[in-house]
């Protein structure tokens, strides 16, 4: 069952938005929460321990029906059925996308070539537990009998993004174990890591599914050297374990078969945290703190998968999107968390956003003639507020919001827990209402400013207000809650590229640069340059001269 190809532009649905659009686009929300006096509850949905409150959008029930129309018309719920059912949707690389299978229980029925797949995924679970228990516990040792006391992930893209904000989210779950994360090329950032460690007592993993990435080998080599001044190659087993699957340059590197974990092709990189790319999590946290984040996860596959379009959570996050997307023509969204634990969930969503929907060809290999992708960026509150907040509040670009907090913080403390949540209600309701220049003057003049003084001034006090946001309110930060968190936006993800008519799962735009950046390499180590444009010739004869 392939994918449906629809341009969604061509439907009923998409025309009767458009016509919508030009209805609403100059309403204010303060006059849409004045008309509807039960407008937040209806737009709000509570699952477990999430509250998503999307009142503060620039809609009414009309956009909310016009948009279900439109996931419908454009297969939507059809898409869905072969994404779960592990059809090769990602078709330009004949594969299936299954990473839902990873954190599934038996009976969930994720099958592929008619195999059920959790028994291979169970083996795989078993080995990550076994083998993190024995490194926090002591049991499995370094090669002078010492237990270890440090990690070293040594991956890129989603080998590093991922389990680089997992473990940060989860730092309050972790044991003893330091983790680090050697992602680029950069020997300056190679060489400032493996400075503070212990070569008795520091394990490697080396994530790379080919063995062979640039960025991960050449780092993991330098690693190895590293390791090699201050013991011989046959305690390289000890010290080094890979997810890969290459077998052969892994025997080649003196890494140990029973530190070898697998991966499959049925998982993008970008959503892989959840296989042994994950083992550093599982590192950090522990196996029963990593078993929650996939039940999480897992909750919320099940949510996405059965729930009515109009009160699922994944659906009407994404339909949001594109309203704003490719009717306002809003070019980015902000991903503001109010919990400093989260504060590498931006960049992580960046990979996963971006590289999967960042395409201009649809599924029929035609170039879309419309917008597809948005730019995510952001930071925790309030932090953000004392950078960016200024060009959200009175900027000329419209960027809707998704705002994250959390009702119950984790060391308890509630004087810094209300003040950092009341932050948190106040920016989305002043994003809303802003204040418009009666309330500025009656303020002014309140404070003794009047005349030229107060019309002077008066303009540069103004908020608009009219900003979109979403809240989404949770219990508290938790393996569970951060793997649904997490899963949340992979399904967002997929229901904007099934709109949008792209293919989501691959990532050719990632390619052409390294082939550029490996001819280069060559160049400069030959100091012979080749036929180059003439910028890229003037910046390479400068850099070597």
């Amino acid at each position: 069952m392939p994918l449906p190809r629809i341009n969604p532009t061509r439907t009923g649905a998409w025309e009767r938005l458009g016509a919508h659009y030009q209805q609403l686009k100059d309403k204010s929300l303060r006059d849409l929460f004045s008309e509807d006096p039960e407008r937040a509850e209806r737009f709000s949905i509570e699952w477990n321990s999430f509250l998503l409150d999307y009142s503060k959008n620039r809609i009414d029930a009309g956009t909310m029906e016009l948009l279900e129309e439109l996931a419908r018309e454009c297969g939507l719920e059809q898409a869905m059925e072969a994404y779960f059912s592990g059809e090769p949707i990602n078709e330009t690389e004949g594969r299936a996308v299954l990473h839902m299978a990873l954190r599934a229980e038996a009976g969930d029925g994720f099958h592929l070539d008619g195999v059920d797949l959790y028994g291979e995924v169970s083996r795989v679970r078993k080995q990550m537990q076994a083998f993190s228990g024995e490194i926090i516990s002591g049991k499995r040792t370094g090669y002078t009998g010492k237990a270890f006391t440090d990690v070293v992930n040594i991956g890129i893209g989603g080998s590093d993004l991922g389990p680089v904000m997992v473990t940060e989210a989860l730092k309050y779950y972790r044991n003893h174990l330091r983790l680090h994360f050697m992602s680029n090329v950069d020997g300056d950032h190679v060489h400032d890591i493996l400075h503070g460690l212990n070569p008795e007592t520091t394990l490697f993993v080396i994530v790379s599914k080919s063995f062979t990435t640039q960025e991960t080998l050449s780092n993991a080599l330098t690693a190895r050297a590293w390791f090699l001044q201050h013991t011989s190659h046959e305690n390289v087993g000890a010290h080094f374990a890979a997810v890969s699957t290459n077998t052969d340059k892994i025997g080649e590197f003196g890494i140990a078969p029973e530190n070898v974990f697998p991966m499959w092709d049925w998982v993008g990189g970008r959503f892989s945290l959840w296989s042994a790319v994950g083992l550093s999590i599982c590192l950090s946290i522990g196996y029963e703190h990593f078993s929650n984040l996939l039940r999480g996860a897992r909750d919320m596959d099940r949510h996405f998968r059965s729930a009515p379009l109009g009160e699922n959570l994944p659906v009407v996050l994404g339909l949001l999107s594109l309203w704003y997307n490719n009717f306002f023509g809003a070019e980015t969204e902000a991903v503001i968390p109010y919990s400093q634990y989260l504060h590498r969930l931006p960049a992580y969503l960046q990979q996963g956003v971006m590289e999967s929907n960042g395409k201009s060809v649809d599924r029929d290999g035609h170039r879309v003639p419309y917008q597809t992708g948005t730019i995510i960026w952001g930071e925790p509150g309030t932090n953000s507020q004392h950078a960016f907040f200024q060009l959200i509040h009175q900027g000329t670009k419209l960027i809707p919001a998704d705002f994250i907090g959390f009702r119950h913080s984790l060391f308890g403390d509630l004087e810094h827990h209300h003040k950092l949540m009341a932050n948190f209600f106040a920016q989305t309701e002043a994003l809303m209402n802003g204040k418009p220049e009666d309330e500025v003057r009656q303020e002014l003049q309140a404070r003794g400013v009047s005349g030229p003084a107060l019309d002077r001034l008066a303009p540069f006090k103004v908020f608009e207000g009219n900003n979109p946001t979403n809240t989404l309110l949770i219990d508290r930060l938790s393996p569970e809650t951060l793997g649904a968190l997490i899963a949340l936006y992979e399904h967002k993800i997929f229901v904007q590229g099934i709109l949008w008519n792209i293919f989501s799962y691959d990532q050719w735009g990632v390619e052409l640069g390294k082939e550029l950046a490996n001819t280069i390499l060559r160049e400069l180590e030959d100091s012979k340059f080749g036929r180059h444009d003439a910028s890229t010739l003037q910046l390479l004869q400068y850099f070597n001269r």
